[in-house]
């Protein structure tokens, strides 16, 4: 007789399972098709879940979409902790390794941040993901130049931020464009020094 696992922990591990195969067949769907692509019934279909179960993990279509993306940028996250070890050097080779390895998922991450100028659900997330990743570069710049202001910091995170997220536009577009190059430039002096190619 074959032991059945039964009760909460055989429900969890099963939820599990389920919003594993959602979010694979998520990540399938955007690579081959891009965010066009991506239905709930594309996506309830290659998991082989019912939409209820769907809606049992995830509230909409989008959130699975930006789970995928987050984990994308989790994967090349120098300091998953948040523990404050990350130099600006590292955030900016995170950053390159995010739009130049996971140029499908970057596309898509951009294409997100443009639906956020006509969906107020959107804009609020990619506006929230953008503020914590400033105060990621914004604390690496205090670390790294003790001498700054909060206010100084946050506003050289900013424009760093922009100007990676131009790079990366142009590194998505163009496959021979070298990002990476390019971004050790924006690193000050001292740290850049130490990073060129």
């Amino acid at each position: 007789m074959a032991f059945v696992e039964e009760g909460p922990v055989a429900r969890y591990r099963v939820g599990l399972e389920t919003r594993e195969r959602i979010l694979a067949a998520t990540r399938r769907l955007l690579s081959e098709f891009g965010i066009e692509g991506v239905t709930l019934k594309a996506i309830t279909d290659q998991a082989r879940v019912g939409a209820g179960s769907f809606y049992n993990l995830f509230a909409s279509k989008d959130d699975a979409v930006f789970e995928v993306v987050r984990e994308a940028i989790d994967a090349v996250d120098p300091d998953p902790a948040g523990a404050g070890t990350d130099s600006l050097g590292d955030l900016v080779d995170a950053f390159v390794a995010f739009m130049t390895g996971s140029s499908p998922i970057a596309r898509i991450y951009l294409q997100l941040a443009g639906r956020g100028l006509t969906d107020p659900a959107i804009a609020a997330r990619v506006l929230r993901s953008h503020r914590r990743r400033v105060e990621r570069f914004a604390d690496a710049w205090q670390r790294e130049q003790p001498e700054l202001t909060p206010e100084e910091a946050e506003r050289r995170a900013e424009l760093m931020l922009g100007a990676l997220t131009g790079l990366g536009m142009t590194a998505l577009m163009d496959p021979t464009f070298d990002m990476r190059r390019h971004a050790v430039e924006l690193l000050p002096t001292s740290a850049a020094s130490v990073r060129r190619p």
